[in-house]
């Protein structure tokens, strides 16, 4: 399947490198990046993600691209779509998600990618309906969410964490298309 990649004023969204692998790993392996996450990856950890990312992209043409900053730096962190793969009372369903890195937070790099994802899913895709969730402690992920036009849906216990982990319950939210 033919790779998309995706071009906006200030970023482009494109299919991984090898080269991503250590950039992200510093997202991946920083605390503070994955505070709303279970743990901190390892760099094995981080290169499975990074390959079921990729992955993805190869099945579908479309997935967690990187962001790359045009002109500028080559990895920001990643954007993009992905099919859910466990089930819950809101799939099957494709997700919106974002990981950018601490040196580029701030810029409103994540929005734009995001934007950008989004009409790709709607537009080229013709999803009916993007969803996204955090945990309800991930206030900038939540925020960003609801700026994108995004509603809010109530919550849900993560399927892949266990009862009683402290990040089981997620905030959903929901776009449908025609609001996108």
């Amino acid at each position: 399947m033919p790779m998309i990649s995706l071009h906006g004023p200030r970023l482009c969204l494109r299919p991984w490198r090898p080269e991503d692998l250590e950039p992200l790993f510093a997202i991946n392996g920083d605390p503070d990046s994955m505070r709303h996450f279970p743990a901190v990856m390892t760099r094995a950890q981080s290169d499975a993600w990074a390959e079921r990312m990729q992955t993805h992209i190869e099945c579908h043409g479309w997935g967690f691209w990187v962001v790359e900053e045009r002109g500028g730096a080559p990895f920001v962190g990643v954007v993009g779509l992905m099919n859910i793969p466990w089930s819950a009372r809101f799939t099957p369903a494709v997700e919106i998600g974002w990981r950018i890195s601490p040196a580029a937070r701030l810029r409103g790099y994540a929005k734009e990618a995001a934007r950008m994802a989004l009409g790709f899913g709607f537009g080229t895709l013709r999803l009916k309906e993007i969803v996204a969730f955090t945990t309800p402690e991930n206030v900038a992920s939540w925020r960003l969410m609801q700026q994108l036009g995004m509603q809010a849906d109530g919550d849900f216990d993560h399927p892949r964490l266990p009862e009683g982990h402290p990040l089981r319950r997620h905030l959903l939210y929901r776009l449908p298309a025609m609001e996108a």
